[in-house]
């Protein structure tokens, strides 16, 4: 009796005791594109950091053929080019010093936080960096933004209540990341676009973030402006957010120049940093304009004095990333880093200055 239950049950799942051809086909077929969809499904990335081994070369001279050390209002301190040990190490396009020049966050435009000290001589001279580490961002659906350019496309930092701020270009948005110490392992939330998204040009969008520092006139405040986004009077678009009285406002642009990025002095004052690249033979240039903090505000049209200049007779590269802090000293210092692009004609570099006119 066991065997003849057994054999009508056989034959009740198989129907002629033979898997038929298409049931296979079908359950293969299923199996096939469910492993698809799993493996297309976004995974939550992996927030650890990894070591990086990074290694500098010291750029003693700015001007290349001149002992000069000043040029406008900036003193130069020194500085290195530099190359990691990981390919992920390039694309530097914007840069934040901590704790009295003592240690460095910055992001990359493919998608990773760049984090560690920055090591320096008896003299303060930066000549490398330590305990670096590469991480990836996170986006706000928790996974990794690398590999993808139009998501990973971070051009803009800026410390803000105790968060980290990043501005991103091709796919414009603007993200807060908690935890500075490690804004890697964070999932961030979004801050609303404080300039309206169909006046931001494809690869022309949001290129630089600042904080109001606590003596400006409007403490706290965000402060955003366009790499090359215009109004119909060819003003770049800028925005005051973050904070109670925020509104768009309008750059003055020079035609051969665009904003890479900005930062504001203790007083209140912003510096904006420009470039401008004309081609193989108009060159590349670097400058930074001086506006003054009390003419930010919603509706206005700012400008100021250029307070600096360079171009290939000195060492430069595609400047993007610009830090102003106070040293051990109370001498206020701004700290450039470069954007190589992944190139093997270009340099990563990180330049220190100091400001002549420290009374601001």
């Amino acid at each position: 009796m066991a065997s003849m239950r057994s054999d009508r049950l056989h034959l009740e799942w198989n129907g002629t005791g033979r898997t038929p051809l298409r049931t296979k086909l079908f359950a293969l077929v299923t199996f096939f594109l469910l492993g698809a969809s799993l493996a297309l499904m976004p995974r939550p990335a992996k927030a650890d950091a990894s070591p990086v081994a990074v290694e500098a070369k010291a750029i003693d001279r700015f001007r290349k053929v001149s002992e000069e050390t000043r040029f406008g209002d900036l003193i130069y301190v020194g500085g290195f080019s530099f190359a990691g040990s990981d390919s992920r190490l390039k694309g530097v396009s914007g840069l934040r010093v901590l704790d009295g020049g003592e240690r460095f966050l910055a992001i990359t435009d493919t998608g990773d936080w760049f984090a560690g000290r920055i090591a320096r001589d008896e003299a303060g001279r930066p000549v490398g960096f330590e305990d670096a580490i590469l991480a990836p961002i996170i986006g706000l659906d928790g996974t990794a933004l690398g590999g993808r350019k139009y998501r990973a496309d971070a051009e803009a930092l800026t410390l803000w209540r105790d968060q980290a701020v990043v501005a991103f270009e091709h796919d414009p948005r603007i993200l807060v990341f908690d935890d500075l110490s490690e804004p890697w392992r964070s999932q961030p939330t979004r801050l609303t676009l404080p300039v309206p998204r169909e006046e931001l040009r494809v690869n022309q969008g949001l290129e630089m973030l600042a904080t109001a520092p606590v003596g400006s006139k409007r403490p706290g405040s965000l402060v955003t402006i366009a790499e090359g986004s215009i109004d119909e009077a060819g003003n770049l678009f800028a925005a005051l957010f973050g904070a109670p009285g925020g509104g768009v406002f309008k750059v003055r642009k020079d035609a051969k120049w665009n904003v890479s990025d900005g930062d504001f002095l203790p007083g209140g004052d912003l510096l904006v940093l420009e470039r401008r690249y004309e081609g193989f033979f108009g060159g590349l240039g670097i400058r930074i304009r001086r506006i003054a903090g009390e003419t930010i505000r919603p509706g206005a049209l700012v400008d100021g004095p250029i307070i600096f200049e360079a171009s290939l007779e000195d060492e430069i590269d595609n400047m993007e990333g610009l830090s102003v802090w106070r040293d051990a000293d109370d001498r206020i210092r701004l700290t450039l880093v470069s954007d190589d692009n992944g190139s093997l004609f270009q340099r990563n570099l990180l330049l220190e200055f100091l400001l002549a006119d420290d009374g601001e």
